[in-house]
């Protein structure tokens, strides 16, 4: 079984037992849960439901593993030709680290 959620403005595929990295969720300790609703696609085993935009009675449970990662360095760099102008940027994304414990359907 897995479904297409909306985590925070990402949509996502997700299954149970499955880790995922998703934007900063503020003010989350580690061991808690966060349930996810926005759920648009569920596949449980050939029976798909497609919503309209979400699938009714749908939950995706994950409990936080992390709530102080960094993504990966992103560099930004900027420059101008013939005129000496070269401007180099970088920046970490915060994320949470979470598991998805189960997809409820009711």
């Amino acid at each position: 079984m897995y479904a297409i959620v909306d985590m925070l403005g990402q949509q996502m595929k997700v299954e149970a037992g499955k880790k995922l990295f998703i934007n900063r969720m503020a003010g989350l300790e580690k061991g808690a849960e966060v349930e996810f609703e926005k759920v648009l696609f569920v596949d449980n085993e050939g029976k798909m439901t497609v919503g309209a935009p979400y699938v009714a009675n749908a939950k995706v449970v994950c409990e936080v593993l992390d709530n102080e990662c960094r993504g990966e360095k992103i560099l930004v760099f900027h420059k101008k030709r013939r005129k000496g102008y070269k401007k180099l940027n970088g920046h970490r994304q915060d994320l949470t680290n979470v598991i998805v414990k189960e997809i409820r359907l009711a």
